[in-house]
């Protein structure tokens, strides 16, 4: 799968890329704001891959990486089907940040979600105090839901999440 816009070129996670992604994924921020396992090394990038391709055979979500030349990956974006809506997911490396690479990403992945998979509405799952995905989700023309809040644990913290959603125009 390859898309293309905005000045992005989202592709396919290949086996070229597995030593890129430690340098992207093991990062305290990834850790912290992410499901992403931590530490992220050799072993976990190819669960990942393997994983992502997994969930693609089973149709339940598509990770994508992030490039600007179709080559050297800067992250990953990621669209999932949920009961009512499309939710994506990001990270970017930390070596590529303030480039505005997951606004992009996130606008050309929901375009994809609305044109191509007929979405209703394209959701962002995030924690009010990760004022960076806060700023991605207003960004990329998302508001705040009125809905009731996420709460969960994972790698040993509770989390708070909100839902910006943004409805088919």
């Amino acid at each position: 799968m390859r898309l293309s816009g905005e000045g992005l070129i989202l592709r396919d996670w290949t086996e070229a890329d597995l030593p890129a992604m430690p340098a992207l994924f093991d990062h305290p921020d990834i850790a912290y704001w992410t499901p992403i396992v931590s530490p992220f090394d050799d072993a976990a990038a190819r669960a990942r891959l393997d994983r992502d391709r997994q969930l693609r055979a089973d149709g339940t979500a598509i990770l994508l990486a992030i490039t600007t030349d179709g080559d050297a990956p800067l992250g990953e974006v990621m669209l999932r089907r949920t009961p009512d809506a499309m939710e994506i997911g990001y990270a970017v490396g930390p070596a590529h940040r303030g480039q505005g690479l997951a606004v992009r990403a996130v606008r050309l992945m929901t375009a994809y979600a609305f044109d191509r998979l007929d979405a209703s509405r394209v959701i962002l799952e995030l924690e009010a105090e990760n004022t960076a995905s806060v700023a991605v989700a207003t960004k990329a023309g998302f508001t705040l839901h009125d809905t009731p809040l996420i709460t969960g644990e994972e790698k040993g913290r509770p989390y708070t999440l909100q839902t910006w959603t943004l409805p088919r125009p």
